[in-house]
């Protein structure tokens, strides 16, 4: 007996049996294969489906029909599974490795074979990346069961001119979290006042992943698991459409492609990508919607100018990457302007266009494979038209750092080899130029001011990569593998001392190991040279100095622990036998201080903005395994700060109220350290808790503006808004916050209009903006001139006994800022220790 629910468009109701709304127009249905509603016991769009439910539907899809099998591609930090659904027909199936194969010669530009008209077209239909968008991995399941279980004409047709690989849920564990409060809170009649506590999740909501990440920013940066395992499956298909469904504000209706302008002036994509393709896919939308009554819209928002979206990696890739957009219901029922707006109203836009996604893929798929072919073909001809041979990189005094880099390039099947005259090397004559060109150039002329996201997006610059375009190549041994790059020499048993190179991007992670177990180190404030076996050697600032007879344990114990660190970190570490040094100063220097174990807590909840909170987390938790205290702001008038030394306050919209203000005065003044990330360091400079000021212009000096058409309002401020653009920084590296710097001027991410003026004290303004700070992005001219110039990225504050330390760009930028987490890192592990000279 099927179940009876109301479901509403935007101004009509009807009622219908569950499935029908959805299922009528592919009818029949296999009745050996259970529908959805059958399964779950509930209809679509009644409840909001948990992710195990999803899989488990999915599996017993693949159990009960010779049409889908299921594969698992990884799993989510908190142990979710991420799987795909293969559905085909039963002769597909068996071969389908033979038909991978074939297929993957459209991505081999050397190969000129015919293409096969039998090879179907590979398609990827993926949902919900941001996991409070729920209405599509419900479509998910809707979909998956028509096209097993449909007898349909048409949906046979798919099966046997397609490969559909279906991915229910990318983010699991952001979706369970929302799923979780959407169903705690469902009322029964619904209640669809925006203002009920099922429409207003609590922080930090279900859009994004375990540590607060943004997936759907995370394709091109692969820090995460759940696109490090989607990035591998993908370069294993290299599927020629793929799906990316979302949901935006419930006042809208229904967007999908074409976008708005690629804001790039010569975007590395193909043109035929972004106006032939997407208008032909989006004539068969637009049809689609027509047929049961949906508004919707194109062109007018999110263009695809960064390349890391689910909608835009795949158009690097000789595919056709399409987005949607559908108005939220936030919930089971939600008012609107135009009546109310239901969870199965939702559900229904999103079936209907993953469907016809289908429809349209197969109605052209040798169109869709011959242009594959063509895209990996005119990547090579490209790089002959360019008079860059390839690109010359290295960091030398940091093996770590390039071996992150060289992962990032390996995992987006760029070749990079070792140079024959040192350092690394990645030719451009490859056929993932475009990512290539992604990773290495910079831009300082734009086609468009205002970006959905990012301008900048230079991946090497993210990494602090000393790297330059090269006309000429010289190839040594191609890296295959990134755990290659680092190669230190195993630790030799001192009974004196053993120093560790800070520059190294792990060594932080080594240090808070041996203080963990035990180990007492020191930091050298100045540098210096040291005999060795094979001659000197020359300690930066920030080296770690491990006296050996000075530990509570023996120096076989502190030995054993020394070699466990080295192998766990790959760091380099040198045993020495004297305290009397060539250079510099000696081993029992007044600047060689003793390190504590830092003890660090960060603000989090309601006002704080929970991506930069996430970015602090994962740094600590997954590469300095370091625990970090999170602080409800909630629990903030009764938590006891004693307990730290740090406390970290990332951007946020801050209104502690005067009580909670005097308790981090207070406990900053008793000698600890306060790190403020973007606009809380605007926030306390504006409540003068610190003695420092923000770049402002007067407003005697400003002009009468020019009188601008209204409609032109939000494209002429919003391009005053900074989306990310890549600078140089000069930095003062014999700070303590520039320890393990060998360069004075580093490229910064800013992404806020956060202007700090330089401190008035001269030794406070650990980085500045130079002179010609540009290097990737856009940023407009008044901003540059009047702003930027002028400012300062980093500056230290004293504070009664203690410090604050402000940093105006986020230097944990989406777990991708290789080049600046030292920064940050040092004010956690060398903060207590800055002292700021009046």
């Amino acid at each position: 007996m099927k179940k009876l629910l109301l479901f509403m468009a935007f101004c009509c109701h009807a009622l219908l049996p569950a499935q029908d709304y959805f299922l009528k127009n592919y009818q029949p249905y296999n009745p050996e294969i259970p529908s959805p509603e059958t399964y779950l016991g509930y209809g679509i769009g009644e409840m909001h489906t948990r992710h195990d439910l999803i899989v488990s539907y999915l599996e017993k899809l693949a159990e009960v029909s010779d049409r889908a099998s299921i594969s698992y591609y990884g799993k989510t930090h908190e142990g979710r599974k991420l799987v795909m659904l293969t559905v085909t027909t039963p002769d597909k199936l068996e071969k389908l490795e033979e038909l991978r194969q074939q297929h993957l010669k459209l991505t081999q530009p050397e190969n000129q074979e015919a293409i096969p008209e039998s090879m179907p077209v590979f398609i990827n239909l993926a949902y919900n990346v941001h996991g409070n968008e729920p209405s599509s991995s419900e479509a998910a399941l809707l979909a998956a069961y028509t096209l097993v279980a449909s007898e349909h004409p048409a949906i046979a047709r798919y099966r046997d001119q397609a490969v559909i690989f279906l991915d229910p849920t990318i983010n699991p564990d952001g979706r369970d979290r929302h799923t979780q409060w959407a169903n705690s809170f469902r009322s029964n009649p619904l209640v669809a006042d925006p203002q009920d506590a099922e429409h207003n999740e609590m922080w930090p909501a279900g859009r994004t992943n375990h540590y607060w990440f943004d997936l759907n920013r995370d394709w091109l940066l692969g820090i995460n698991p759940e696109s490090r395992g989607k990035l591998n499956w993908y370069h294993h298909w290299y599927p020629n459409v793929v799906t990316d469904f979302h949901e935006m504000g419930t006042q809208s209706t229904y967007f999908f492609e074409p976008m708005k302008a690629n804001g790039s002036l010569d975007p590395i994509m193909p043109k035929e990508n972004y106006e032939d393709l997407n208008n032909l896919f989006g004539d068969y939308f637009a049809a689609a919607l027509d047929s049961i009554g949906s508004l919707y819209f194109t062109k007018e928002v999110f263009d695809g100018t960064y390349p890391g979206y689910g909608s835009s990696y795949p158009d690097l890739q000789g595919g056709l990457g399409l987005l949607f957009e559908q108005a939220s219901s936030r919930g089971h029922k939600q008012t609107t302007a135009y009546g109310e707006i239901t969870f199965p109203f939702t559900i229904r836009n999103q079936y209907v266009s993953s469907l016809t996604t289908v429809k349209a893929a197969v109605e052209n798929k040798e169109y869709l494979k011959d242009y594959q072919r063509r895209f990996f073909r005119s990547a090579l001809k490209n790089a002959d038209d360019s008079r860059i041979r390839g690109y010359k990189f290295n960091a030398t005094n940091d093996q770590n750092r390039v071996k992150s880099f060289i992962d990032k390039l390996l995992l987006h099947r760029i070749k990079v080899y070792e140079s024959a005259d040192g350092g690394y090397v990645v030719p451009t004559k490859q056929p993932q130029y475009r990512m290539v060109q992604t990773m290495f150039e910079t831009y300082d002329k734009y086609r468009d001011s205002v970006y959905y996201d990012a301008s900048a997006w230079s991946v090497a610059n993210f990494y602090n990569m000393n790297y330059q375009p090269v006309s000429s190549l010289k190839l040594g041994n191609e890296i295959s593998s990134a755990e290659s790059v680092v190669n230190v020499k195993p630790v030799e048993r001192s009974d004196y001392a053993y120093i560790l190179d800070w520059d190294d991007y792990n060594t932080p992670a080594a240090l808070y190991y041996l203080q963990k177990e035990g180990l007492v180190l020191a930091s050298a404030f100045k540098p210096f040279t040291v005999r060795s076996d094979n001659g000197s050697k020359k300690f930066n600032y920030g080296a770690l100095v491990l006296p050996v007879q000075l530990q509570k344990k023996d120096s076989g114990q502190v030995y054993e622990l020394i070699k466990k660190a080295q192998e766990k970190f790959q760091i380099p570490v040198h045993a020495v036998s004297t305290g009397l040094n060539l250079n510099g100063v000696d081993l029992g220097s007044r600047f060689i201080k003793p390190l504590k174990e830092p003890k660090a807590a960060m603000l989090v909840g309601n006002g704080v903005r929970s991506y930069e909170a996430g970015e602090v987390w994962h740094l600590l938790d997954t590469r300095v395994h370091m625990p970090i205290t999170k602080i409800p702001m909630r629990n903030l008038s009764r938590a006891d700060l004693s307990k730290y030394e740090s406390l970290v306050m990332v951007s946020g919209n801050y209104h502690l109220t005067d009580a909670e203000k005097d308790k981090i005065i207070s406990w900053v003044k008793q000698g600890n350290t306060l790190i403020t990330i973007g606009s809380a360091s605007e926030y306390i400079i504006d409540k003068k808790w610190v003695d420092e000021k923000l770049t402002k212009i007067e407003k005697d000096s400003l002009a009468i503006p020019e009188r601008l058409p209204y409609v032109d309002a939000d494209e002429h401020l919003g391009k005053e808004s900074v989306g990310g653009v890549i600078l140089k920084a000069s930095l003062d590296n014999t700070h303590p916050l520039g320890f393990g710097y060998r360069d004075q001027v580093i490229p910064v991410y800013k992404n806020n209009e956060v202007w700090l003026a330089p401190s008035k004290n001269e030794y406070a303004t650990v980085a500045k903006y130079t002179a010609n700070p540009h290097i990737d992005g856009f940023i407009t001219k008044k901003n540059m001139e009047n702003y930027l110039k002028p400012s300062a990225s980093i500056v230290t504050s004293p504070l009664g006994s203690g410090r604050v330390i402000l940093f105006a760009d986020n230097p944990n930028f989406r777990g991708s800022w290789y080049g600046t987490n030292k920064l940050f890192l040092n004010a956690l592990f060398l903060g207590e220790y800055i002292e700021i000279p009046n």
